[in-house]
């Protein structure tokens, strides 16, 4: 399957639980089940899914700081999800360059979100961006 539809699978998760919120694990298990997925892009998808909802308080904010006038509750629950998504990675995974987390998720907004989320959420993460450094490599530090 790939990172990059693994990581599409976690942001639709992330949105689906946002608007659900039944049981996680479920629905979760659920999702996977019917993805599909490679041992790794499953492995991968889990670990978004619990650091998230681990880091959540923190996550979000971050994205209220950096979402200057925005409350999380008036981001759309799309935008929101792949903020989630691509903050945890930027500050909670190494393995994951940082340039590729953002760029990922402007690509994820472009295609679920409206004309103008792409650089909305381009915006924010360039915010968190100066909090955690960034080697010349792209890794983050």
């Amino acid at each position: 399957m790939g990172r990059r539809a693994a990581r599409e699978t976690a942001m639709k998760l992330l949105y689906q639980l946002e608007i659900q919120r039944d049981d996680r694990e479920q629905q979760v298990q659920y999702v996977l089940e019917e993805e599909k997925l490679t041992e790794n892009d499953t492995v991968y998808v889990n670990e978004v899914i619990n650091g998230v909802y681990s880091k959540i308080e923190e996550i979000d904010a971050l994205i209220e700081k950096h979402a200057k006038g925005w409350k999380i509750n008036r981001i759309s629950k799309v935008d929101l999800s792949i903020l989630r998504l691509s903050i945890y990675e930027v500050c909670f995974r190494e393995d994951i360059p940082f340039n590729v987390s953002i760029n990922e998720a402007v690509e994820l907004a472009k295609k679920y979100s409206t004309e103008d989320a792409g650089s909305f959420v381009n915006g924010i993460l360039g915010k968190v961006s100066k909090i955690f450094p960034v080697h010349v490599d792209g890794s983050n530090e």
